[in-house]
């Protein structure tokens, strides 16, 4: 930088030029206003005094260092920071990159939630060469399969008395409440119309979940929502009145958070409201907690007792 400029910039930082800048557009612009009545003039005098006024209100906040220190024009900064996620995403990135799910495995749900053609002609985009890349040889007598309804038997327990064959597929636990009603509904009508199970999450079997019929799996923490008494403890006799439905089709032990291990979980009481109150079997607009631990076991010999009282309702 030469000498001259960093003699100005001690006296007059240069990181005060876009605020100074507006400032002398707002002098110009007053004096082409007043003096030859331009309307032009009076627009520029109203911009550049509004970003003046910005400039001021910059550099006397103090929580904003950035803004402090380059009052007006610092703002960009924030704005670039809030379009970031935009920019990567439709400039940046490209259609394998990203994680849980690239573009392209987007873009694939897409089409086929539409019924659009999911087929991309000329090959394949990804690198084969990679490391780690997966592919399936091609076979001179390749097996036929009799049904592409993949199952999994699960209950062979003696003391199983109901086992379920399930589907490989199936809709992961998100509970009513994290989830709204609509959601349920249409995640639980895809259940029945795609013969899989839904779980229902930690918040237990809401209304919602029983409209279209879909196989469930109950899910119970240590919170017991559903099949709890007034004290927050398991309640054998709830939970067998709701088990003994033939819509439930498997329960889940739940055994810790899977977010925060070793920690409990807490639905602040404002967002408890009626309906999800009757699902958790908790009173409206009331704190509900989630504990870190469970009351009704406290041991792996523990749980598998409390297995058995499950399988045996009533």
């Amino acid at each position: 930088m030469p000498v001259w400029l960093l003699k100005l910039d001690e006296r007059l930082p240069l990181r005060y030029s876009f605020w100074l800048a507006s400032a002398a557009g707002l002098v110009i612009g007053l004096f082409t206003w007043f003096a030859f009545g331009s309307d032009s003039g009076a627009v520029a005098a109203l911009l550049c005094g509004t970003l003046t006024l910005v400039g001021v209100h910059d550099v006397l906040q103090k929580p904003r260092a950035v803004l402090r220190n380059y009052p007006v024009i610092g703002h960009l900064r924030y704005l670039l920071e809030f379009i970031r996620p935009e920019i990567r995403q439709y400039f940046l990135e490209s259609d394998q990159e990203a994680a849980p799910f690239s573009r392209q495995q987007r873009s694939l749900v897409y089409q086929r939630a539409k019924g659009d053609a999911d087929k991309r002609p000329f090959g394949t985009q990804s690198d084969v060469s990679a490391t780690g890349h997966e592919w399936l040889n091609q076979s001179i007598a390749p097996t036929e399969l009799s049904s592409q309804d993949f199952r999994v038997d699960i209950g062979s327990a003696a003391s199983c008395t109901q086992p379920y064959s399930a589907s490989v597929f199936n809709i992961s636990a998100m509970s009513f409440g994290s989830l709204s009603a609509q959601a349920i509904l249409a995640l639980n009508a895809g259940a029945r119309r795609g013969g899989f199970a839904h779980d229902t999450g930690e918040g237990s079997v809401s209304r919602h979940h029983r409209v279209h019929g879909g196989d469930l799996i109950w899910e119970i923490g240590s919170g017991y929502f559903g099949c709890r008494d007034a004290d927050g403890r398991f309640d054998e006799a709830r939970f067998a009145q709701t088990a003994c439905d033939p819509q439930i089709k498997l329960i889940e032990v739940k055994l810790s958070q899977g977010a925060k291990p070793g920690h409990g979980g807490v639905l602040p009481g404002a967002k408890v409201t009626p309906e999800i109150a009757e699902a958790r079997g908790v009173p409206p607009w009331t704190e509900c907690n989630s504990p870190a631990r469970h009351s009704a076991f406290d041991s792996p010999l523990g749980l598998l007792q409390f297995v058995e009282r499950l399988r045996r309702p009533g």
